[in-house]
């Protein structure tokens, strides 16, 4: 049986207009259309349902039945319909995103604020793990999407490009390389050959990119020996202040009042890593979520980098 509903469709006008030129008036088709897909559903049902006169079309007993039943079951599918239509295109609900911790502790917070002003009805939740975690749980659909530092390959991911956030380096303002940073607080990466590193482990999206830099400038391993990795920003500042090393930090995560105890000096040549929000290919985001999408991306596109 293949009853169609553009027939029930039909056969319920017929039903309420006992005419098939007036029900070919209300449904725009041609009342040979109305007759054919009558002849089709009673064919399907192997059952007469209208008793044709030349004033009036009637209900057969089986006729009434199916207007009976039929009616409310496609009202009921036409409100269901509506409201799957209401939930693709509302803006509500709940969306989760991930990202690192140091790009959770600089950027969204703002974020999560503008978004509580501007779309009320969507609770923004914040996922805070390791950027590995981050790209896991992406691609598992855990979250609708993530705030990362550039993958070494995106694979599956469709990704938008944010802002660039150039490495600095951290070290006491005693330190024997200051005098040489002058009052422009810059230094070369070969400046830093010889000096013990303290720096994040490489569960961080960003060591690699500073494995890369400090290789290319000539302290490569052998010449900047990295005594301590460690997966905090903030453990690796206490290490700086007690002397065990200098470290390279991403300038996101300076605090944006500075130190007290430490100096932060821009390297150069500028080496910079790129902030990026990162999806699922080929994979639609319910409307809340790419509202909020588009939400971060605006507000991290044109937000300076310290």
């Amino acid at each position: 049986m293949h009853v169609s509903l553009r027939q029930l469709q039909v056969f319920l006008c017929v039903a309420q207009c006992r005419s098939f030129s007036q029900t070919g008036q209300t449904l725009g088709l041609t009342q040979s259309a109305v007759s054919r897909a009558m002849v089709e559903l009673e064919g399907q049902l192997h059952v007469r349902l209208l008793d044709r006169t030349t004033r009036e079309v009637l209900l057969t007993d089986a006729g009434q039945l199916l207007a009976q039943k039929a009616a409310p079951l496609l009202q009921e599918l036409a409100d269901t319909l509506a409201e799957v239509a209401d939930v693709g295109h509302a803006a509500r609900g709940q969306v989760r995103i991930a990202s690192s911790p140091t790009l959770s502790a600089a950027l969204m917070p703002a974020c999560i604020a503008a978004c509580n002003r501007e779309l009320p009805q969507i609770q923004l939740q914040l996922v805070d793990r390791l950027q590995q975690e981050v790209l896991a749980q992406v691609r598992s659909g855990d979250v609708h999407f993530g705030v990362v530092v550039e993958p070494p390959e995106l694979g599956d991911l469709d990704c938008i490009s944010l802002q660039l956030d150039p490495f600095v380096a951290v070290l006491p303002p005693a330190h024997p390389l200051m005098p040489k940073a002058h009052k422009a607080t810059s230094l070369r990466w070969d400046q830093l050959r010889g000096e013990p590193l303290v720096l994040l482990d490489h569960a961080s999206g960003s060591r690699r990119l500073m494995d890369a830099a400090l290789l290319a400038s000539g302290c490569g391993p052998e010449h900047c020996p990295v005594v301590q990795e460690v997966g905090h920003v903030t453990t690796a500042f206490r290490m700086v202040e007690a002397g065990i090393g200098i470290s390279i930090m991403p300038g996101l995560a300076i605090p944006a009042h500075g130190f007290s105890s430490l100096q932060v000096c821009d390297l150069l040549p500028q080496v910079q890593r790129a902030i990026m929000l990162v999806r699922r290919r080929q994979r639609s985001l319910p409307a809340a979520a790419q509202a909020v999408w588009d939400l971060v991306a605006r507000r991290l596109t044109t937000a300076p980098t310290p």
